[in-house]
């Protein structure tokens, strides 16, 4: 419990950042598998949407071109307010620095999963429902944090790099055991990272498993099953949060005292 209230934090540790990485992959999971099942796209991935854009430039497809354009915006504003968010913070010596962004994410899939439905009529100059640009924002918004908490190690929105991660330790694993025994005279170490492939197969399962809860809900019960999601992200940015509050009364409470 002490740990989940310091999840987000200014003061971090190796530990803390990938206790934090795994729950945000499981959100991105969640919201990601979801948003498929109702707009038949993920809107966390734009490694697919880049593509889409090229594709879109060169069938003459303005739809598909609009598409793309429409959600890597999103996804960059989002990654853009998260920035701002989290350097502000650190100028104002602030214990939420990384909460204000997660609580900026609960504050929007609050209502989202209220009335998400009613997005999906509005229409956009990108040719897609509001909900693909929200979408797309709150996972550039969080993905962010990641990067911002960990140095730009984890990433929580999309696996490639942990797959990548993952796959490159068990390659020097498998190496080195095969060449240990002939070569151990002669051979330059090749040792694998358990810390590394331990963080990466936990992003990799909390990913997959926050998508099998997200498409679930979205299935079951629709936008409303994002709500618990909220509460979770709001639950870790509230604590540093509180104190923050806790310090600004005590600074006004002084200067009211000192100027009566």
């Amino acid at each position: 419990m002490r740990r989940f209230r310091h999840l987000t934090n200014r003061h971090r540790s190796r530990s803390t950042n990938v206790a934090l990485g795994w729950l945000l992959a499981f959100n991105a999971g969640a919201v990601n598998a979801g948003g498929f099942l109702v707009l038949s796209m993920y809107t966390s991935h734009m490694t697919g949407f880049a593509s889409q854009l090229a594709d879109g430039l060169v069938m003459e497809n303005g739809k598909l071109l609009l598409n793309a354009l429409g959600a890597i915006l999103a996804f960059t504003a989002g990654s853009a307010v998260c920035a701002m968010l989290v350097n502000w913070g650190r100028q104002q010596r602030l214990h939420s620095v990384y909460a204000l962004p997660l609580m900026l994410e609960a504050l929007m899939l609050f209502p989202f999963g209220l009335m998400g439905a009613v997005t999906l009529t509005w229409s956009t100059p990108f040719a897609v429902p509001l909900t693909v640009l929200l979408l797309s924002f709150m996972m550039g918004l969080q993905n962010a944090v990641g990067s911002k908490t960990s140095g730009g190690s984890t990433r929580t929105t999309h696996m490639t790099g942990n797959f990548t991660d993952l796959g490159m330790e068990i390659g020097k694993m498998i190496f080195w055991r095969r060449h240990a025994l002939t070569r151990a005279a002669q051979a330059i170490p090749v040792l694998h990272d358990w810390t590394l492939m331990r963080t990466s197969a936990g992003l990799i399962a909390m990913f997959v498993l926050g998508g099998i809860t997200g498409a679930l809900g979205f299935k079951h019960i629709g936008f409303f099953c994002v709500v618990p999601l909220a509460a979770l992200l709001l639950a870790i940015s509230v604590p540093p949060f509180m104190r923050d509050a806790a310090r600004s009364n005590q600074l006004l409470t002084a200067l009211f005292e000192k100027n009566p």
